[in-house]
């Protein structure tokens, strides 16, 4: 094999390998099909009826367990794991059972990891922006609050500086009267 042939993962004690040097990552399915003791034609027929697998499966050469070039029906690294999540325990090998039903038993903790992750972050995000939204509508409130007593203040101010003379000489004339209260 070639220094770029990695083992990606094991099945039934056969390894399923894929060619790193290429850019994109594409693995055989005959030999994972061998693996678990499944019929490679019908899994491949399954495959080519499968309306995103049939686009995606392809002949590519890889080297084979002889080690030596063959071309293969593979489909792209990233297609296998939801393949194998299609295939029937029922179907597989006694002795390949168990881990196929162990993997796809991870599929489906990663699947509601994936999804339930996405919607408690939604909630999160939406009591955080209740929480954010509340202390603008504070602050905001207190800032219109503040303009008005900051325009009063500043109108108070303004009247200050512009107070003359000849007004504070004509209130100081006024005559204050005491008038009494409520009677």
């Amino acid at each position: 094999m070639t220094n770029s042939i990695k083992t990606i993962a094991k099945v039934n004690n056969v390894a399923i390998q894929v060619d790193h040097a290429s850019v994109e990552k594409w693995v055989p399915v005959r030999p994972i099909c061998e693996a678990l003791g499944v019929d490679f034609p019908t899994q491949f027929g399954k495959i080519k009826e499968h309306p995103i697998l049939s686009s995606t499966v392809g002949l590519r050469p890889t080297v084979a367990a002889d080690e030596k070039d063959r071309n293969m029906q593979c489909l792209p690294i990233q297609f296998v794991f939801g393949w194998l999540f299609t295939i029937h325990p029922n179907n597989v090998n006694e002795d390949a059972r168990d881990a196929l039903i162990r993997y796809q038993l991870e599929c489906y903790n990663a699947l509601f990891l994936y999804f339930s992750e996405k919607t408690d972050f939604l909630q999160d995000k939406q009591t955080l922006i209740d929480e954010k939204a509340t202390k603008f509508q504070s602050i905001q409130f207190e800032f219109k609050s503040a303009k008005e007593r900051l325009v009063k203040a500043k109108d108070e101010f303004n009247k200050a500086r512009a107070y003359s003379f000849e007004q504070w000489k004509a209130e100081k004339m006024q005559p204050k009267i005491p008038f009494p209260e409520n009677q």
